[in-house]
């Protein structure tokens, strides 16, 4: 089966995306592998019309909306390959069928590197989190930590601040903060734990204590850590170009460094919320449709003129 695009990933982006597309009457199949990166968190915040909502509900009527248009089927399967082939991509699905598609959607996401902290794993989603803007108000004035495993985390760990003056900075012995770091976060009334995490101790997901190496425990409710991610595995087979951070490189219109394959949502930028994600989608969908258009429309001309088509006029 041929499609224009073929989406992979059915978190917010690709979601989003599929909408925009299926809106122009193009072709679409989404491809969702069901390991969503907020598959521990209770709710979505921050995203207008669906303040609260909980993950799966959020999926279930983003696709209960995509219904509506015949043109674009979602498919609960991994994307196994993408291959280039005569006029796009040839994609094998982990359901074991193959299709072709003139464009390819990359929304998969990133992958987040659990610390090696014992309690770290299973605080994560409940009691850990990455983004205060989507968990901070719910736990708001509560004894907040903030894993400050870099340098630049210590402005993070100010901005935390605003939910919660009771706060703890540990650097988990990954840096020596300097003295004039050390003044500003004591002024700020900050507090600076730099010795080693030993363990993280909670009960059914919520944090009671935080334990040093030495065997002090610090009671904490709730922890704030951005964790290494690493990009799935497709995303590297693919050849996508990287920053130096790790996310894919694309343009203002999320296209990436190979032609006919865009990206959007959290594996292109640390800022991974929910919105920006869905936002991010959107305008790729838009993008690729446009372009899908202007090829169409070339190869209708050629075919009545055998001439080929002027050059396109850029905007000022």
């Amino acid at each position: 089966m041929a499609y224009d695009v073929v989406i992979v990933g059915g978190g917010p982006a690709g979601l989003n995306a599929a909408l925009n597309l299926g809106r122009a009457r193009r072709a679409v199949l989404l491809c969702d592998a069901g390991t969503p990166r907020n598959v521990a968190a209770k709710h979505m915040h921050g995203f207008a019309s669906r303040d609260g909502i909980p993950p799966p509900e959020f999926r279930r009527i983003s696709r209960e909306q995509l219904q509506r248009y015949k043109n674009v089927e979602v498919r609960d399967t991994r994307v196994g390959s993408v291959e280039p082939h005569v006029g796009g991509f040839r994609v094998a699905l982990g359901d074991g069928t193959t299709v072709e598609a003139r464009r390819i959607l990359v929304a998969v996401g990133m992958e987040d590197v659990m610390l090696d902290i014992p309690g770290y794993k299973e605080l994560w989603g409940t009691s850990i989190y990455q983004c205060p803007f989507c968990h901070g108000w719910e736990v708001q004035d509560e004894p907040f930590g903030v894993l400050a495993t870099e340098p630049a985390y210590l402005d993070y760990a100010i901005m935390v601040q605003g939910w919660s003056r009771d706060l703890t900075v540990f650097t988990h012995g990954s840096f020596e903060v300097p003295p004039e770091q050390r003044e500003r976060l004591h002024h700020l009334g900050l507090r600076l734990e730099e010795r080693k995490i030993r363990a993280l101790h909670g009960k059914d997901g919520h944090l009671e204590e935080v334990e040093l190496e030495d065997g002090t425990r610090v009671a904490r409710r709730v922890m704030f850590s951005a964790p290494p991610q690493r990009q799935p595995e497709l995303v590297i087979r693919l050849g996508l170009a990287l920053d130096e951070q790790g996310f894919v490189k694309v343009n203002g219109m999320g296209e990436t460094s190979v032609p006919g394959i865009s990206a959007a949502g959290d594996t292109t930028t640390r800022m991974q919320v929910a919105v920006m994600a869905a936002s991010a989608g959107g305008l790729a969908g838009a993008v690729m449709s446009h372009g899908l258009a202007m090829e169409d429309a070339d190869r209708r001309y050629t075919a009545a003129t055998g001439k080929p088509p002027p050059a396109k006029q850029k905007p000022h």
